[in-house]
C-alpha cells in the first residue's frame, strides 16, 4: 500500500493494521488527498481477510488539526456545486470509517480539532493521552461542525454534545473522557500499551463474529443514514455561502478576529 502520499500503512504478523495520518509537518489537517486516501485505505482494510483489527494513529504532535487550510481556501472560492461534492467526499469517508468491518481502535497522542475530532468519533474505542486537547471550532470561522455531527453526536449524546458542540470551546482530555469521546486517558508513556489491550482482545474472536456485530449495533441503532448525511453535506455548504463564513475565513488566515469577536 505504498501509492499513498499522506497515510502510512502497516499491517503485523498477527493481523493487527496500523492506519497512520502521515502529514506532520501540517498537524495532519485532511486536505483533499488525504480524504481521497482515506477513503480507499478504509476500502482496502476491509476487504482484506488478513487484518483482524485497525489502529487510526498519527505521526507527529497532532492527532488531526480537522481541516486543511489550503483545502478550506478552495471551497469558499468554489461554486455550491463544486462545495457539495467536496463535502460529499469528506462525508463518505467519515462513513467507509465508521462501517469499516473491522474494529477501529483510535490512538489520539496529539490535539485534535474539528475533523479531527470526527476522526477519533468514528473510532469503536479511542484513547487519548493525557496532555491532549480536542474542540470542535468550526463555529469561530463562520461555518459547523456538519459532516462529522453525525458521529460525534451518536458518541457524546446529544445532552453532552451541547455543551462542545456550539462554542468552539478548547477541552483537555480528562473533559473528553467525560463526554465520552475518549474512552480512557493515559500518560503519554503507556498509550501503546493502552492500546494494546485494546486490540489483544479482538485476536481470539472469530473475525466473520466481530465483523457481524459490529454491523448489529449500527441496524439496531439509529446510524446516519443517507438523508441525514446528505443533509449534513447541504447544511455545510449553506453555511460556506454566508457572510460570516467568509469573514471568519477571511479572519483566520489574516490572524486577527472576526467582526463578532472581541479584540485581544
Amino acid at each position: 500500500m505504498s501509492d499513498f502520499e499522506t497515510i502510512r500503512i502497516g499491517t503485523d504478523a498477527r493481523g493487527v493494521a496500523t492506519l497512520t495520518l502521515a502529514r506532520a509537518e501540517k498537524h495532519n489537517a485532511m486536505s483533499a488527498r488525504m480524504i481521497a486516501e482515506l477513503t480507499e485505505a478504509a476500502r482496502r482494510l476491509g476487504g482484506d481477510a488478513r487484518v483482524r483489527v485497525v489502529v487510526l494513529a498519527a505521526e507527529g504532535r497532532s492527532f488531526c488539526a480537522g481541516g486543511d487550510l489550503g483545502w478550506m481556501r478552495e471551497q469558499m472560492a468554489a461554486d455550491r456545486a463544486t462545495r457539495i461534492r467536496e463535502a460529499t467526499k469528506l462525508a463518505e469517508m467519515l462513513l467507509a470509517l465508521d462501517r469499516l468491518p473491522k474494529p477501529l481502535i483510535g490512538r489520539v497522542q496529539g490535539n485534535a480539532f474539528g475533523g479531527g475530532v470526527g476522526l477519533a468519533a468514528v473510532c469503536d474505542v479511542a484513547i487519548g493521552a493525557e496532555s491532549v486537547k480536542m474542540g470542535l471550532t468550526e463555529t469561530r470561522l463562520g461555518i459547523i461542525p456538519a459532516t462529522i455531527g453525525p458521529y460525534v453526536v451518536a458518541r457524546m449524546g446529544a445532552t453532552k454534545a451541547r455543551r462542545v458542540f456550539m462554542s468552539a470551546r478548547v477541552f483537555g482530555a480528562a473533559e473528553a473522557e467525560r463526554l465520552d469521546l475518549l474512552a480512557r486517558v493515559v500518560p503519554e508513556a503507556d498509550l501503546d500499551a493502552a492500546v494494546e489491550r485494546e486490540v489483544a482482545p479482538y485476536l481470539s474472536c472469530a473475525p466473520g463474529a466481530v465483523a457481524a456485530a459490529k454491523a448489529l449495533i449500527r441496524n439496531v441503532s439509529t446510524p446516519p443514514d443517507a438523508a441525514m448525511i446528505r443533509t449534513t453535506i447541504e447544511a455545510l455548504a449553506d453555511r460556506w455561502e454566508t457572510a460570516e463564513a467568509d469573514e471568519g475565513t477571511a479572519a483566520f488566515f489574516a490572524k486577527r478576529a472576526p467582526d463578532w469577536a472581541p479584540e485581544g
